[in-house]
């Protein structure tokens, strides 16, 4: 049977400085400050977060705050930021301030919207009081992307029916993506690690190569290959094109890019440049694709450019598993895309993690498994009250995600958690993909 696939649509904010964007980003995601505050290593920046809405979900993104000395630079900023959204988002709000009124800036990036033929909400912040500030919201109109919707995010005033026309306008069967059976690979990494020579050669063809001329977007298309009889769909992430930009923002467009190519994939390649080793914007990547419970293959790329012993491979891969400590279930290739060396071998290795993600382990084996582990290292305690294990079941798969059932949960240590983990791992592997664990409390005399 294979499993329904679902992908989250994603929501990017567009607006001025001082309009409110991270009031209302704030508003909507709640008060989880940072969705990948637990990895070490990884951006505190609220870039993206994912947010619930009725029976909807989506990933929120902030196409960043920009702090212009002149006009002529907030335009070119904006337009950027515009670009971003364009390229990543299923929906954009254009977010303006009934304070401010209408501004050249606005009129502008609204044309820009209006010609890239993707649903755009406006927004208009700061409206705490309707009646007054009717005629200023009408006067928006102008800008001729279609009705403004009033709203206060930092009263939380009328956002749910900002919201409401928001999920208007995502992609049909965007929560349900029927029975694609194929893996959904994601080649992402930071620029120039070689990621587009990669998929042109798993491809045979240059399909990436993206022209260079400014204001031609392109709509990112996934390539479809066929290898040793199977078929597999890879996640165009290419776009990183752009020159003379500063370093952060250079960040924080890769970072939206690789959002948006890992939510709709399945298996994700993690490039790193064999001549430079594993560094901190690595795990950054590293952290999106962990904390989005993707499977995790990472790929040294220019291994041919490396002098080696018999020693090199097991020095590249510690440096790697430290750097990356979080992801110690990631397999590790070394490939050239250059030679072509071993590339063939990623195909080989992107059905064996694959096939784990989507692993299920029947109840009565983890329940085995449990009994033994609990037996062979006791469970911790606390002033004399110990930790009871029930019951363990699995509940999901992509990742593969387990609910044990305790009678405490403030006992159940993460290191104990991590010991279970560890025991499951033992016996079946799950080489190259997450676990994660939810921790149910069951009173002592529940049946």
């Amino acid at each position: 049977m294979s499993e329904k696939r679902s992908r989250k649509p994603i929501v990017a904010v567009v607006g001025r400085p001082n309009v409110g964007k991270s009031t209302l980003f704030n508003a909507l995601i709640g008060e989880r400050v940072s969705i990948v505050k637990d990895t070490p290593g990884i951006t505190r920046d609220r870039i993206y977060a994912d947010v619930s809405w009725l029976n909807h979900n989506f990933t929120l993104i902030d196409t960043g705050g920009i702090e212009p000395e002149s006009k002529d630079i907030l335009l070119s900023q904006m337009r950027e930021q515009a670009q971003i959204a364009i390229d990543t988002a299923d929906v954009i709000i254009f977010l303006v301030d009934v304070k401010q009124g209408l501004q050249d800036a606005d009129s502008k990036v609204a044309d820009m919207l209006r010609r890239a033929k993707k649903p755009v909400v406006l927004v208009v912040n700061k409206v705490d009081d309707f009646a007054k500030y009717e005629a200023d919201v009408y006067e928006f109109y102008n800008l001729g992307i279609g009705e403004p919707f009033p709203i206060s995010a930092i009263n939380k005033l009328s956002i749910g029916d900002m919201l409401e026309e928001v999920v208007k306008h995502f992609p049909e069967g965007a929560d349900i993506d029927e029975e694609d059976d194929r893996p959904r690979v994601a080649i992402v990494g930071k620029p120039n690690v070689g990621k587009s020579s990669i998929i042109n050669k798993l491809l045979g063809e240059d399909r990436l190569i993206v022209s260079d001329i400014a204001g031609t977007t392109r709509d990112a298309v996934d390539a479809e290959v066929k290898f040793g009889g199977r078929e597999y769909v890879f996640i165009d992430t290419a776009g990183l094109r752009r020159k003379n930009k500063v370093k952060e923002e250079l960040e924080h467009f890769m970072i939206l890019r690789t959002v948006s190519a890992v939510e709709r994939a399945d298996v994700v390649v993690l490039v790193i440049d064999a001549t430079e080793g594993v560094t901190e914007q690595d795990a950054k990547i590293a952290g999106i694709a962990h904390d989005r419970g993707k499977a995790v293959i990472i790929a040294v790329n220019k291994w041919d450019a490396i002098e080696k012993d018999n020693k090199t491979v097991n020095e590249f891969t510690d440096n790697i598993r430290n750097v990356l400590s979080f992801m110690q279930y990631a397999e590790i290739v070394f490939i050239s895309a250059k030679t072509g060396q071993r590339l063939n071998k990623l195909y080989e290795v992107i059905d064996i993690v694959n096939e784990n993600h989507a692993m299920r382990v029947a109840t009565g084996v983890l329940n085995e498994i449990m009994t033994e582990a609990v037996a062979m290292q006791q469970p911790p305690n606390d002033k004399g009250k110990i930790l009871r294990l029930y019951y363990i079941t699995q509940a999901a798969v992509k990742p593969p995600t387990f609910v044990i059932f305790v009678n405490d949960k403030n006992l159940m240590h993460f290191s104990y958690t991590r010991y279970i983990e560890n025991q499951i791992r033992k016996t079946f592997g799950f080489r190259g993909t997450p676990l994660r664990f939810i921790i149910r409390e069951r009173k002592e005399n529940a049946k």
